[in-house]
C-alpha cells in the first residue's frame, strides 16, 4: 500500500510539473516574454523537491523490505537445514554462496524492480488519463505502442530467466569447487597434485565468466530495444499532434503538455524491463532457497512416553535404514543396551553402517525400521538431539579462543571448568586464551578434536546432556594423550566408532557391523 501510494504521489507530481511547464511555454510563445516562467519557478522547484523526496522514500520502504525478506528467508534456509543436516544434495559451499551473496541479489529485486513495477503500474494510468482529458487521438497512440512494450519484455525476459538460472548454476559449481580444493589442498600438496587442480579451476572460472557476459549482452541488447521502441512511440506522438498544431486543431499550450507527458507514460513501463535483469539473479537465488525449505522434512509435534524405571539408558530395537534409490539397507537390522556409564564401541568396515548408525541414533534421519530409546521411552528427533553431545571427525569451530569454543558446551563455566575439561580431554598442553581463526584455523586436527571433545565433556558435566556420541574420538592422538582422554569417559555413557585397540580394549560392549 505504501508503494502505491508513492507512486501515486509522484505521478501527481508529474502532472503538475508537466502543466505548469506547458503553461509557461504556452505563455511565452504567445506574449514573447518571460514573465510567467518567473511565476511558476518555485512551483517546479516544490515539484522536484517533492519527487526527489518521494523518489528516496521509495527507496528507503524497498531496502526495508528486502532486508526483512532477506533475513527471514536466511533463517528458513538455515532452519531447514538445520531439520535434515545430513542432505547429500546440499553442499556447505553452495549453501554459503546461497545465504550470502545470492541472497543479497534480492536487493535488486526489492530495491530497483519491485518499485519499479508499482510504479509501471500507477504512473501510466494516471498519466493516461490526463493526456485522454486533453487530446483523444494522442491517447489513443499511447493506447496502441505502450502494450508493445511488456510484449518485448516478456520475450526478452524468458531469455534471461533461463540464461540467469544457467548462470546461478556455474557459479554455485565453482563455489562448491573452490571450496572442495582449499578443503582438500593439503592431500593434494602431499601427493604433488596441487597445480594440477589449477586447469580445472580455470575451467570452471572461464565458464562462470562466459554465462556472466552472456547475460550482461542480454540486458545491454534488451535495454537498447525497448529504449528504442519507446522513442519511436513518443515520435510517433510528437508527429501526430505537431501536425494537428500547424492546422490549428490543438492549441499550443495543450500540444507541450502532452508531449511533457508522453515519455512520463513509457518510462516506467520502459524501466521495468531495463531493472528485470537486476533481480533475475536475486530471483534465481531465491528459487534455490526455496527448494530447500520445501524439501526439508516436517517436524512433527514433540512427544515422548514415560520413561521406565530401570530401564537401560539407551535402547535400540532393530535398527535399520535403507536410503531412497537404494537397492540393499546401508545399515543391516541392529539391536543393543547400554546402561549409564558404560561405553559402546562400534566398529567393522567400511561402508557397514557405522555413520548411518550414528546418524539414526541422533535423530538426523528417520531409519526405515525399528526404533531407539532413551530410558525406556520413545523420544522424538528433537527431544533426543537435547540430551546428546556430540563429536564428530572435523569439529566445528568458532572464530576466538580455545576457551570460547569450549564454553559453547556450557557458557557459565569459568575458566577452572574450562583447563579441567581440557585436561579429561588430553588437551592440557593447551592454552585455553590461545586464539583460534575461522574454522579451527590454527589447530592442528588432533588440536581440534581434543577441544571439541572437552566441549562435549563439560556439556555433559553442566547436567545438559547424558549421551556422549563420538566418531574416531583418539585419531591423530598419541598413546599418552589416548589414554588420558579414555580415561575421561570413565563413568560417561558413551558411543564411539573407532578402529584403535586401545579404545576397543576399554569398551564395555563392542558392536562390530557386517560388511555391507
Amino acid at each position: 500500500m505504501a508503494g502505491v501510494a508513492v507512486g501515486s504521489a509522484t505521478a501527481v507530481l508529474t502532472l503538475v510539473q508537466a502543466s505548469a511547464l506547458a503553461r509557461a511555454l504556452g505563455d511565452i510563445f504567445a506574449t514573447h516574454t518571460l514573465t510567467v516562467l518567473q511565476q511558476v519557478f518555485w512551483l517546479l522547484v516544490a515539484v522536484f523537491a517533492g519527487k526527489a523526496v518521494l523518489a528516496w522514500l521509495n527507496q528507503w520502504l524497498a531496502h526495508r523490505a528486502a532486508a526483512a525478506v532477506k533475513s527471514r528467508l536466511r533463517r528458513d534456509v538455515l532452519a531447514a537445514r538445520l531439520a535434515d543436516p545430513v542432505d547429500p544434495g546440499s553442499s556447505t559451499a553452495s549453501l554459503v554462496t546461497l545465504l550470502t551473496q545470492g541472497l543479497d541479489a534480492l536487493d535488486g529485486y526489492y530495491s530497483k524492480y519491485l518499485p519499479q513495477l508499482v510504479l509501471a503500474v500507477t504512473v501510466p494510468l494516471i498519466i493516461g488519463i490526463a493526456i485522454l482529458t486533453a487530446d483523444f487521438a494522442s491517447a489513443i497512440v499511447v493506447a496502441l505502442t505502450l502494450p508493445l512494450i511488456p510484449i518485448f519484455m516478456a520475450l526478452v525476459g524468458w531469455t534471461t530467466e533461463a540464461r540467469t538460472r544457467k548462470r546461478w548454476l556455474v557459479q554455485t559449481r565453482l563455489a562448491g569447487h573452490f571450496a572442495d580444493l582449499v578443503a582438500g589442498l593439503p592431500t593434494l600438496q602431499v601427493f604433488g597434485r596441487a597445480r594440477a587442480q589449477a586447469e580445472g579451476l580455470r575451467r570452471s572460472e572461464d565458464a562462470h565468466r562466459g554465462e556472466t557476459m552472456g547475460t550482461l549482452r542480454i540486458s545491454f541488447l534488451s535495454a537498447l530495444a525497448l529504449e528504442l521502441l519507446s522513442t519511436l512511440s513518443v515520435a510517433i506522438v510528437a508527429v501526430g499532434i505537431g501536425f494537428r498544431v500547424v492546422f490549428d486543431q490543438v492549441d499550443l499550450t495543450t500540444a507541450f503538455f502532452v508531449l511533457i507527458l508522453a515519455p512520463e507514460v513509457y518510462l516506467p513501463v520502459r524501466q521495468v524491463g531495463v531493472h528485470y535483469h537486476d533481480a533475475a539473479d536475486g530471483m534465481a537465488a531465491a528459487e534455490s532457497a526455496f527448494a530447500i525449505i520445501e524439501s526439508a522434512p516436517t517436524t512433527p509435534p514433540r512427544t515422548a512416553s514415560a520413561p521406565v524405571p530401570n530401564a537401560p539408558r539407551l535402547s535400540v530395537d532393530a535398527l535399520s535404514h535403507t536410503y531412497p534409490g537404494a537397492q540393499a539397507p546401508a545399515l543391516a537390522p541392529v539391536g543393543f543396551d547400554l546402561h549409564p556409564g558404560e561405553l559402546l564401541v562400534v566398529t567393522g568396515p567400511s561402508g557397514c553402517g557405522k555413520t548411518t548408525l550414528l546418524n539414526a541414533l541422533m535423530g538426523f534421519i528417520a531409519p526405515t525400521a525399528g526404533r531407539v530409546l532413551v530410558d525406556g521411552a520413545a523420544l522424538d528427533a528433537a527431544s533426543r538431539r537435547e540430551r546428546i553431545a556430540w563429536v564428530g571427525q572435523t569439529p566445528g569451530m568458532i572464530s576466538g579462543t580455545i576457551a570460547d569454543n569450549v564454553r559453547l558446551g556450557d557458557p557459565d563455566a569459568d575458566d577452572a571448568a574450562v583447563r579441567q575439561a581440557l585436561r579429561q580431554a588430553g588437551g592440557g598442553s593447551l592454552d585455553p586464551a590461545r586464539g583460534v581463526g575461522d574454522d579451527g584455523e590454527g589447530l592442528s586436527a588432533g588440536e581440534r578434536r581434543r577441544v571439541a571433545v572437552a566441549r562435549a565433556l563439560l556439556w555433559v558435566a553442566s547436567g545438559r546432556a547424558d549421551l556422549l556420541v563420538l566418531d574416531e574420538p583418539t585419531a591423530g592422538l598419541d598413546e599418552g594423550t589416548e589414554t588420558a582422554l579414555l580415561d575421561a569417559l570413565d563413568g560417561v555413557t558413551t558411543v564411539a566408532v573407532s578402529h584403535r585397540p586401545a579404545v576397543i580394549a576399554r569398551a564395555d560392549r563392542v558392536l562390530t557391523l557386517p560388511a555391507g
